[in-house]
């Protein structure tokens, strides 16, 4: 891992990387800090890539984002409590954004939902609130026959654009 200073501690922290970093390194990749995370930035310039995302495709490594898993009998009901979307309403394999809200009507966070089944469905939530969103999920499921955890750790993700 990296190290680098941390910009709201001032402490030198160890950066998280991605499972294609190296792949990104021999892109010729510009690297920031994110989240804790030593992410790609640029690999060319703006313009060019953004030509390349319009005229072809582009790949955007989202490996850093957090899956929350809830599996068991009632891990749907359980699920579907914590957000506005009808997740009963979706068939297995399909997916919804929702916001993930408070009792009062605020919102904890914006998600994607994943129904696998009615005993397994996933959550995938931004990457700078991935213990902030589990600990909220766990706490409010638990009068719900299901487990809930943090699988973060061992998901990558590619997004097509």
């Amino acid at each position: 891992m990296n190290r680098a200073l941390c910009a709201n501690t001032g402490l030198l922290t160890a950066m998280k990387r991605t499972p294609v970093f190296e792949e990104h390194q021999l892109a010729g990749a510009r690297f920031v800090e994110f989240t804790g995370w030593e992410m790609p930035v640029l690999y060319s310039s703006v313009i060019d890539e953004h030509r390349h995302v319009r005229e072809h495709v582009g790949l955007f490594d989202v490996s850093h984002m957090g899956e929350v898993q809830f599996r068991g009998p009632q891990a749907l009901e359980a699920a579907n409590r914590l957000i506005t979307n009808d997740l009963t309403a979706l068939e297995d394999g399909q997916a919804a954004y929702s916001p993930m809200c408070f009792p009062d009507g605020g919102i904890v966070d914006d998600v994607i939902a994943y129904r696998f089944s009615a005993e397994h469905v996933m959550f995938c939530v931004n990457a700078s609130n991935v213990a902030k969103d589990f600990a909220w999920m766990r706490e409010n499921s638990v009068d719900y026959e299901c487990s809930v955890e943090d699988d973060s750790a061992t998901w990558a993700q590619i997004a097509v654009q």
